[in-house]
């Protein structure tokens, strides 16, 4: 899959509410607790195995970073765009 280029990765974000970029596009989510990050790390964990597309999970108590980008073909595609919004729509559940 083709890599995006910095001005179509800033034109992507801007439809992914609190996601960011530097190497990798990320978001942190914040939970009411340590049980609430769990349940969401394990539904994106489910979607992440059916879409055979993993992001980095980063779990800091309450607090869960997700980050995105395609190692297999060196930078950010429309594949990591799409699991960003999938994360998006399972935090909004």
């Amino acid at each position: 899959m083709a890599v995006l280029t910095d001005p179509q990765i800033k034109q992507e974000i801007t439809k992914l509410a609190g996601w960011k970029h530097d190497k990798t596009i990320y978001r942190t989510f914040e939970f009411p607790d340590f049980k609430g990050a769990i349940r969401f790390v394990n539904r994106v964990a489910e979607a992440a195995e059916e879409a055979n597309h993993h992001p980095d999970i980063d779990i800091r108590y309450n607090k869960v970073t997700m980050s995105l980008i395609s190692h297999d073909s060196g930078g950010i595609t429309q594949r990591d765009v799409r699991m960003a919004g999938k994360i998006n729509q399972i935090a909004a559940d």
